[in-house]
């Protein structure tokens, strides 16, 4: 959350001025007033003390824990049925108890307050921090170690990714094309179909949805597939959670050895509450597009010149090569260096990064970049291009052609919010102070401002924000970044129910 105060000269305040005092008489005041003050209120409170901030993260991260083990229900990833028996996806910590499926809503009820259980938590722990409390960040790192060794061991919560991966990767195995649309994905006879225990895995909206993911990410699937074999999609899910859970760990650990501040950055990221259930618990592939990016971030802002800058653009091309997203932080690393006007520096970037790219898609082709045209176009409930669709949709119903507002909704979002984009990350990038390096701030505002506008925003896409954020002293954005993916957390979390889906 907020844990400083922006000085009107740029610089940050090390500690947290009084609360704003009561309504002013000049008017109503803004939206982001009332944030800010509730925020002041909460920082003085005991939910800044270690011991309290502690006890809110881990009952936030035991509520998800329990939805996971009281599995299937609405918020795990959901079962197969195989010759009329239903199969559960169950990982070895799950499904040995009752289960939380009867009725539907007895699982959001939990898994709500969880979320807001985690943000408040992770605001405690940054404000003791800020505070004055230092504690050893590799006890922190060690007790996260523990939860996820736990976490993944539990069904996936909130997603049904998971069970698109676990496909991806055993069609890739059978020597088919996971980037395939035509036929359709899991149609014809040496595809994937009914009866299949892969099939059966995937929520019904995805079953007929090619991969949007990189190469890299299918060569990690089929590892699992092949581990898992042709009829356990249960083992191969299990295996999908492991890999991606010793990731970030890792990735905890690179920020604990090489981060200014080694118990910041552990705490907005290894020791996180609110990362722990999206990423973990949902066993999303963007850890391993955080990974990438971390490192290539680090490698830029330590300076150099010349080859440097070829590594930077191969880490971010292999951070493409999970989730084609990261091209933000080429873009944004860039940009610094073309306002620094470094062009040798930006050339080997380019080289790096491009290079990189082409280097794996091409092990496929060019179509595996289609869907994720065809998915650009999707628009998820609660963003604010939703609210627009839905608007132009019932405007032009009213004269009989709703399917052109529809459409027409589409396209101007299509075009409008990458503009949007950049006047946040600007906006954003105005918030910090003169002397932070241009290298990491660039590709951080582009990424949280991508997530805050884009038409389909998730909150799991908020990891590479929040890695680029660990590297960072205090600064005002980190309580927004919270919110959002507090924001974002309560509006998806179905593990593939009607409430909300992913890809």
């Amino acid at each position: 959350m907020n844990e400083s105060a922006v000085r009107p000269g740029g610089g940050t305040a090390t500690t947290l001025p009084p609360a704003p005092a009561g309504p002013r008489s000049n008017g109503p005041r803004r939206w982001a007033d009332l944030i800010t003050e509730y925020v002041y209120r909460l920082a003085s409170s005991t939910l800044a003390t270690p011991k309290v901030a502690v006890g809110v993260s881990l009952a936030g991260i035991g509520m998800v824990m329990v939805v996971g083990i009281l599995s299937p229900n609405f918020n795990t990833l959901s079962s197969n049925q195989i010759d009329g028996y239903v199969q559960s996806i169950s990982l070895p910590l799950s499904n040995h108890l009752f289960r939380l499926d009867r009725p539907w809503w007895i699982a959001p009820v939990l898994m709500y307050p969880a979320v807001i259980l985690q943000c408040l938590g992770l605001a405690g722990l940054l404000w003791a921090n800020s505070r004055g409390w230092r504690p050893n960040p590799r006890h922190l790192f060690f007790g996260a170690c523990v939860i996820v060794a736990i976490m993944v061991n539990i069904t996936p919560v909130g997603s049904s990714d998971m069970a698109s991966y676990a496909a991806y990767g055993h069609m890739a195995n059978r020597g088919l094309d996971p980037y395939n649309d035509t036929p359709p994905l899991f149609a014809g006879p040496n595809a994937l179909g009914q009866g299949n225990a892969y099939y059966e895995a995937v929520a019904a909206p995805w079953r007929s949805t090619p991969s949007v993911y990189g190469p890299l990410a299918t060569w990690v699937q089929q590892l699992a597939a092949w581990i898992g074999g042709n009829d356990s999609p249960t083992t191969t899910i299990y295996c999908l959670m492991v890999f991606n859970g010793l990731v970030f760990l890792g990735v905890g650990y690179f920020l604990l050895k090489t981060a200014d501040d080694p118990i910041r950055a552990t705490l907005m990221w290894v020791a996180n509450p609110v990362l722990i259930q999206q990423l973990v618990a949902g066993g999303h592939l963007d850890t391993y597009t955080a990974a990438a990016t971390v490192v290539g971030v680090q490698i830029a802002r330590s300076g150099g010149r010349g080859t440097r800058y070829l590594l930077v653009g191969v880490a971010v091309g292999v951070a493409c090569c999970f989730k084609v997203n990261a091209a933000l932080i080429g873009a944004g690393i860039g940009y610094a260096l073309l306002m620094r006007r470094e062009w040798l520096n930006l050339l080997w970037l380019a080289v790096g990064g491009i290079g990189t790219t082409l280097l794996f898609y091409s092990y496929y082709g060019l179509h595996s970049l289609t869907q994720i045209g065809a998915a650009s176009n999707l628009v998820a409930s609660p963003s604010i291009w939703r609210a627009f669709q839905l608007a132009m949709t019932w405007a032009f119903g009213l004269f009989g052609h709703q399917a052109l507002g529809q459409t027409l909704s589409t396209d101007i979002s299509s075009y409008t919010w990458p503009i949007l984009m950049v006047a946040l990350a600007f906006y954003m990038y105005r918030k910090f102070s003169s002397d932070q390096p241009a290298v990491v701030i660039v590709p951080f505002v582009l990424c949280f401002a991508w997530v805050v506008v884009a038409p389909w925003n998730l909150p799991w896409y908020s990891a590479v924000a929040w890695v680029i954020l660990a590297l960072l002293p205090r600064n005002p954005m980190t309580r927004w970044l919270t919110l959002v993916t507090a924001f974002l957390a309560l509006s998806h979390g179905s593990g593939g129910g009607p409430i909300s889906l992913s890809v």
